[in-house]
């Protein structure tokens, strides 16, 4: 019969909200199997967990270095419901599922637990679970924080620690990250923005070799904020990233988490936000996973109405389970606590609310009120919300969600989701459909243009032209654009300078401000050779001016959310397709006047009526040569006249390049 010790120690790990920083806790030593029975969790945390409100459930489970009884060790906890025996397996023991076998608590939470000594920092190991009617299972740590390079699919035991050097950024990134500051974001997808062998997919950069690249390049071109495709660990290279399997943990494809952490300390440092991609919508069926976690529908909805994605062949979490919302919630303040991120962009937010998303009729079941709104899920993202703007109040929250659901960007207290921005899908497609248009054709479309301010409002929008704009078929931006090669350079500067000037934050996914003539593809970097070409040479120059403008000009972001920020001023010229508009600041003085003409034709001494201001200059030309335009229609001085003197109306004299955009202040 095993000899067993008691003893009294305190563990040194961050605890739940609202308790204190240490707690004592019993362990016993059990000399047969030599794992400790060791307790990370108190019985509030339990019932925070079981109940969705443990926030920083990783503190508790996974894998943690520790040290009982001045011995060293790892201590595991995993959850488990439906399993007769847990056990650690790994190199430390040559992957003997009976070596190491966890203790269940029996509180009936279904938790897996256990500190293992002489455990080492660096070693893959897995779960060994028998589950649900004795399947066994090698699973991955759900709450692991590095993870085995792919096609190998173990956690590796790991300790983060990185000394942070962003300390003046995080002091001044609640100004930074406002609403009414510039949001100007660039998309990234880490692998194949730059390879070390641009023929080579298996080739990659590290994140230090990252870092010393993208950090430069995103500060010269002027971006505020940069936007990562899913860096948490997926399996499947061509998942994008968006079938994950590690939600605690960046991808080793680049390097170590602490890697992960320099590059955005780099950022910090630089004065540019980190924004992260997150995806709580699914996840895919790969053995190591989540899915079927302990032989039974332990992390999905066991009714495949719910709980399957056709879309994507991959499972949907089961938001009814506290369990689940606690693993996803933490997942998030994950980032925000340990990686000190920005934002959190989040992945299908429509696949989320919807019970009836890509079904058919009679494939879903409606809920209790008779609606398609899964409510439990409704209830996750609230909270989701809600613990991020209390915990970090000075970032932001992300929508991608793409259709007509109510106040996806409004107060939780409001009766909204409580996200801070949405992406605006509606803008992007009507945006492109209409530049898509021969200019000839244009008359009869101006309402395609103009319709995104008949609901801007509703919303707080992000305007984003983004990587799934630029894949599966759907050609590059510069190959949308109508005209020959000049004029498609032409079309591409002026949406850019109308994405720039429309009201709300900005996203442009990586080549797109070179004009790449690919479309994106994950196995291979972008065409950097383009920048030989003085056409696409010169883009970059336009989205790196258009950058800078909107950040120095009050009027293009500080209102950008509020209907006192704009202001039509002439949609009346239908036929030759000129549009005009008033960016407005806080004060007045700052607001800026934009100018689009749609149309291939030169349009000399065109007449603009404009209350108040009686002295405007040209501060950005969309055709200048700099950008790869004429450089022949240019307003080096302009000519205003009193019309009415009562309502101090002035007619501005200007001449419109072809297809350009002027801006005057």
């Amino acid at each position: 019969m095993a000899t067993k010790k008691s003893a009294t120690v305190k563990n040194n790990l961050a605890v739940p909200l609202k308790r204190a920083a240490q707690y004592e806790e019993q362990y016993f030593v059990d000399s047969e199997n030599a794992v400790w029975n060791y307790s990370l969790f108190s019985d509030e945390d339990v019932t925070n967990y079981q109940s969705g409100t443990l926030y920083n459930a990783y503190t508790k489970f996974g894998s943690h270095k520790l040290n009982v009884l001045n011995t060293n060790g790892f201590y595991f906890a995993v959850w488990a419901p439906n399993a007769t025996a847990v056990s650690v397996i790994g190199d430390f023991n040559s992957w003997n599922p009976v070596a190491h076998k966890l203790i269940v608590r029996q509180d009936g939470s279904g938790i897996w637990e256990g500190f293992i000594p002489h455990i080492q920092k660096g070693l893959a190991y897995k779960y060994h679970i028998v589950g649900y009617k004795g399947r066994e299972l090698d699973k991955g740590d759900p709450y692991s924080n590095y993870w085995e390079l792919r096609p190998n699919t173990a956690s590796i035991t790991w300790q983060m620690n990185h000394t942070w050097n962003d300390a003046a950024w995080m002091k001044k990134r609640k100004k930074n990250n406002a609403l009414n500051a510039a949001w100007s974001v660039y998309e990234v997808h880490l692998a194949s923005w730059m390879r070390p062998d641009k023929n080579n997919e298996e080739a990659y950069n590290t994140y230090q070799q990252i870092t010393e690249r993208l950090v430069p390049y995103v500060k010269d071109m002027g971006f505020t904020h940069v936007e990562l495709m899913p860096v948490m660990e997926h399996p499947f290279d061509g998942s994008w990233g968006y079938q994950g399997t590690g939600y605690f943990a960046p991808t080793s494809r680049f390097g170590t988490p602490e890697d992960f952490m320099a590059m955005i300390d780099a950022f910090h440092q630089n004065d540019i936000g980190v924004v992260l991609d997150w995806v709580p919508s699914h996840f895919p069926y790969d053995s190591h996973g989540l899915f079927m976690f302990d032989g039974a529908h332990t992390y999905e909805y066991a009714d495949m109405r719910k709980g399957y994605h056709p879309d994507w062949n991959s499972y949907i979490f089961n938001y009814s389970r506290g369990e689940v919302k606690s693993f996803l919630t933490s997942s998030a303040r994950f980032w925000f606590d340990k990686f000190h991120i920005d934002g959190i962009r989040v992945d299908a937010v429509s696949s989320i609310l919807r019970l009836d998303y890509s079904r058919k009729a009679g494939e879903w079941e409606p809920n209790v009120y008779g609606s398609n709104g899964n409510i439990e899920a409704i209830a996750f993202v609230k909270d989701f919300n809600a613990m991020v703007y209390r915990d970090f109040p000075d970032v932001q929250t992300i929508a991608e969600e793409a259709t007509d659901w109510p106040k996806i960007s409004k107060p939780i207290f409001d009766d909204g989701l409580g996200f801070g921005m949405k992406w605006m899908m509606g803008w992007m497609h009507d945006t492109l459909d209409y530049f898509e248009i021969d200019p000839l054709y244009r008359p009869h479309h101006q309402n395609k243009f103009s319709f995104s301010m008949a609901y801007f409002y509703d919303e707080n929008f992000m305007l984003p032209l983004s990587h799934d704009e630029v894949v599966h078929g759907k050609s590059p931006m510069i190959y949308k654009m109508p005209g020959d090669e000049w004029q498609k350079f032409a079309n591409l500067r002026l949406l850019y300078t109308y994405m720039y000037t429309h009201p709300g934050s900005k996203l442009l996914f990586m080549g797109n401000e070179f004009a790449q003539t690919n479309e994106w593809n994950y196995k291979s970097e972008l065409q950097w050779e383009l920048l030989r070409h003085d056409c696409h040479k010169m883009m970059q120059e336009c989205v790196k001016d258009l950058n800078h403008l909107y950040k120095k000009e009050n009027a293009l972001h500080e209102l950008q959310f509020s209907q006192d920020g704009f202001e039509w001023v002439d949609l009346n010229h239908r036929n030759e397709c000129v549009v005009v508009y008033k960016r407005k600041g806080q004060n007045n003085k700052d607001d800026v006047l934009v100018i689009l003409n749609m149309t291939p034709v030169v349009r000399n001494n065109w007449k603009v009526y404009i209350h108040e201001k009686a002295e405007w200059q040209e501060i950005f030309n969309s055709d200048a040569k700099k950008y790869w335009g004429t450089g022949d229609v240019l307003n080096p001085a302009i000519t205003t006249t009193l019309v009415d003197k009562k309502t101090k109306c002035y007619e501005i004299n200007i001449h419109l390049p072809a297809l350009g955009a002027v801006i005057l202040k």
